[in-house]
């Protein structure tokens, strides 16, 4: 799959003009960049294993729950059982990834976008 394919412009690959010699939008020059393609890489790399992961891990639950109730009925401590600790992980798995994808995006993706920016909000696009 091919997702950086500039058909004409530099070799940053920016567009620099439109068949019939008109100028295009800087929002198409910024889709056309490296670094727009690569936000969008990097973005994929890190979304695809984890929506994949906390899927596998939520039906994993459901599965149990509905294949295994004898399980999920099992006493942790007090009224507190196995399905009830499931359910609770959920939500402490999905803060986990919210934390961990705006810590990774800081240091990962932020400063490629700040640069698209700039270079967006300076007319160099």
């Amino acid at each position: 799959m091919v997702l950086f394919q500039p058909s004409r412009g530099s070799a940053t690959g920016t567009v620099q003009s439109q068949p019939g010699g008109s100028r295009s939008s800087g929002y198409e020059a910024v889709r056309a960049s490296r670094d727009f393609w690569t936000i969008r890489r990097r973005f994929g790399s890190f979304i695809l294993p984890v929506c994949g992961l906390f899927l596998f891990w939520y039906f994993l639950f459901v599965i149990i729950a509905v294949f295994a109730p004898g399980f999920m009925r099992i006493s942790v401590f007090g009224d507190v059982n196995v399905g009830l600790c499931f359910g609770a992980l959920q939500f402490v798995s999905t803060f986990a990834i919210s934390l961990s994808y705006r810590r990774w995006a800081q240091r990962r993706l932020d400063p490629l976008s700040d640069r698209l920016r700039h270079r967006l909000e300076g007319g160099r696009y």
